[in-house]
Parts: C-alpha cells; sequence; structure tokens
C-alpha cells in the first residue's frame, strides 16, 4: 500500500514506501500486546497509522508555512495525484473538519486516499454493498471540496 500511494509523490516526499511501513509497523506494535479483530480492522488502522505519519512528515519539512491563495486543485482519487505537502496538509485539514461534522464519510476517505483501500475492501469493512460506498464516497468528496473551497481557501 505504501509503495502505491508514494510511488507518484517521490518528488515532494522524503520517506520511501520501506521507511513508511517501517515507521507504521513501529506505531502498530508499540501498543504491546494489541490484538487485531480482523484484516479490516488491521487495515483501518494502518490507514490512520500511514495518514499521521505523512502529516507529520509534510510539517516536519515546513510545509505548514503556506502563504497566499492555497492551491485547491486536488483531485481526491488518490494521494499519488496530490502534488506538494502543502496539498497533503490541505487535505488534512479540510479531513477534520469533514471528520467532525460527517465522520462515516470521513473515515471512507481516510481509508481510501491514505490506506489505499479501494470500494469493496471499504464495504467490507462497513459492512455493507458496493453501491452504499461509491454513493458515499462521492458525498464525501463533495463535501471535502466544498470545506476546501468554502473555509480553508
Amino acid at each position: 500500500m505504501a509503495r502505491t500511494r508514494m510511488a507518484k509523490c517521490a518528488d515532494i516526499q522524503t520517506l520511501q514506501p520501506t521507511a513508511l511501513v517501517h515507521e507504521a509497523w513501529l506505531r502498530l506494535s508499540a501498543g504491546g500486546g494489541r490484538e487485531w479483530q480482523d484484516r479490516n480492522h488491521f487495515l483501518a488502522t494502518a490507514a490512520l497509522a500511514m495518514r499521521q505519519i505523512l502529516i507529520e512528515e509534510a510539517r516536519r519539512k515546513g510545509a505548514a508555512k503556506r502563504s497566499g491563495r492555497r492551491d485547491d486543485t486536488i483531485h481526491l482519487e488518490s494521494i499519488e495525484s496530490v502534488e506538494s505537502d502543502s496539498q497533503i496538509l490541505l487535505i488534512h485539514e479540510a479531513l477534520e473538519l469533514l471528520e467532525a461534522r460527517h465522520p462515516a464519510a470521513g473515515k471512507i476517505v481516510e481509508w481510501k486516499f491514505f490506506g489505499g483501500m479501494g470500494n469493496a475492501e471499504v464495504a467490507d469493512i462497513l459492512g455493507c454493498g458496493l453501491r452504499a460506498v461509491e454513493r458515499q464516497w462521492s458525498f464525501a468528496r463533495a463535501k471535502l471540496y466544498q470545506i476546501i473551497r468554502d473555509e480553508l481557501t
């Protein structure tokens, strides 16, 4: 998942996919005797860990020091389409607002965007049909774009 997420971000990311996986595993295993309910529970937790690591890395590199108008030409199909650390931070900020208003939509964005999950995997986690996930993903993207447009730019 890490290699896929970072393949097209090589110019902006200093973390290699292996380093991201190792860091995520260190965070996931730090709890000691943590038990995973199932594969879906592990993948959802791994997506959150990777999100946190990527955000911390973007902040560490100073991308938080944006000036002027933010670039809102973001495509949420995957993190591969993100062109800069500032866009990762912008998505993260918008996602925090989305999660506060629509928690389920926020989780879908996190799983698909940061975790690299497909609609079938998300449907499996949620225990619903593929078409329901597609509708929820459309809603989540629209709300996220609205937040970016109206509140963060």
